[in-house]
């Protein structure tokens, strides 16, 4: 019968003050678990390790139930010898096999002074560790009524075997580890549910952005086919910016997966960042064509060579300047950048656009990978890549409402000693 709290406390007067302080320290010490409910492997450690020291055992075990196959397994081992990892691979008992097995079954606590004398001892674990069991306390673990697995107490310290405190020590610490396992068991599955669902949200995004891309591929790809054939140069000249834009788009879209995925140290190298800036505006004027969106750099208020990676520099660069360029009106539409050097020595760059701006609220988000206002004309990566390189500089990037209404995105990148 498992441990209630509300019937069963006379026999705490029976107890020495030594007794008693080490049913207080212990129980002081199990309502740590809680600090380790959100990772499981850790939990279920702790759990083996404090029945341990809390019953002054040898060895301890943890053995949790797989309802599927109606098994108990080994999950974690502690232990002065053997080869307790052995345990997880071969040791596998069904409900009433073995001591584990028939607490589980039966829900009650086992205690035995003599394992070998016990018919219902599990031999083949001893062998496979060379650990030879003088004591052993099963303790089952339930939580409201759904078996979670069973501990195993090996050996008491001192050659004894497990007192009456030991089982209503144990009792009581079952309790909480059950409960604590079954909702550590919950938050993983909701974790996993929830990073599914962020996959597939994912995958959709890219999904749908890779079809736009290809359908407008597919389209100026037959209008150069059709010139070709028919020796149309209009055909041609229509066809071939608008096949020659697609495939840039696909080139910096691979580009972006590749440097979101991969942790990157920046190579910094003393330059000019006139040369970082003209190269994302010229690229950004070739891919935005379309739109005719005027665009104004000045780094006038810059002093000297910056220490950057141009490259990656210039990469999380031409990201902001797309999504300016996607959300700002055609012909209309003007984005401006400035580059400053700052008091302590560090490099501001600021992108600022008179689109219809960030939403309230949504200033952290436009960071977060795949998030995206833009459905499926957006993958959601621009943004996440240029935080992640000016992250990997050690710089800051904030996004903010603009003097003329639209979007400010604001780069400070520390120069030397500058933070």
């Amino acid at each position: 019968m498992m441990f209630d709290a509300r019937k069963d406390t006379a026999w705490l007067s029976d107890l020495s003050p030594t007794e008693l302080r080490r049913i207080v320290d212990g129980l002081y010490r199990v309502h740590h678990l809680i600090a380790a409910i959100t990772d499981l492997n850790e939990l279920l450690e702790r759990i083996v390790d404090e029945s341990k020291r809390i019953a002054c055992a040898e060895g301890s075990s943890l053995m949790l139930y797989d309802p599927d196959a109606e098994e108990l397994f080994f999950h974690v081992t502690l232990g002065e010898s053997g080869d307790l990892q052995a345990l997880k691979c071969q040791v596998r008992l069904k409900l009433g096999q073995g001591i584990a097995g028939t607490a589980a079954a039966n829900r009650e606590i086992i205690n035995v002074d003599d394992p070998d004398r016990d018919p219902r001892f599990f031999k083949d674990a001893d062998s496979i560790t060379h650990f030879e069991t003088r004591s052993l306390l099963a303790v089952p673990l339930v939580d409201r009524e759904n078996l979670v697995g069973v501990l195993e107490l090996v050996n008491k310290v001192g050659g004894a075997g497990f007192s009456e405190t030991d089982v209503r020590l144990m009792e009581m610490f079952s309790s909480l580890a059950a409960t604590a396992i079954a909702n550590a068991n919950l938050i993983a599955e909701n974790v996993r549910a929830e990073r599914l669902a962020a996959i597939g949200q994912a995958v959709a995004s890219l999904s749908h952005y890779t079809k736009n891309l290809l359908t407008t591929v597919t389209g100026s790809a037959q209008l150069v086919e059709e010139g070709l054939e028919t020796n149309n140069l209009s055909l041609l000249r229509g066809g071939w910016p608008i096949l020659r834009r697609c495939t840039e788009r696909m080139s910096y879209f691979v580009g972006d997966m590749l440097a979101f995925s991969k942790p990157r140290v920046p190579n910094l190298t003393p330059c000019s960042i006139d040369n970082v800036l003209t190269d994302a505006e010229a690229t950004f004027r070739s891919m935005m064509a379309q739109k005719d969106v005027s665009i104004e750099v000045d780094s006038s208020l810059v002093n000297g060579p910056v220490q950057v990676d141009p490259d990656a520099l210039f990469r999380g660069l031409l990201n902001i300047l797309l999504n300016a360029g996607e959300a700002v009106a055609a012909e209309t539409g003007a984005i401006r950048v400035v580059a400053e050097t700052l008091e302590d020595g560090a490099l501001r760059i600021d992108v600022s656009d008179n689109g219809p701006g960030i939403p309230e609220g949504l200033e952290e988000k436009v960071f977060a990978p795949f998030f995206s206002t833009k459905g499926s004309k957006g993958t959601g990566l621009g943004l996440a890549v240029a935080a992640k390189i000016v992250a990997e500089h050690g710089g800051r990037i904030t996004a903010s409402k603009a003097s003329e209404g639209g979007a400010l995105f604001r780069i400070t990148l520390p120069q030397g000693g500058a933070a």
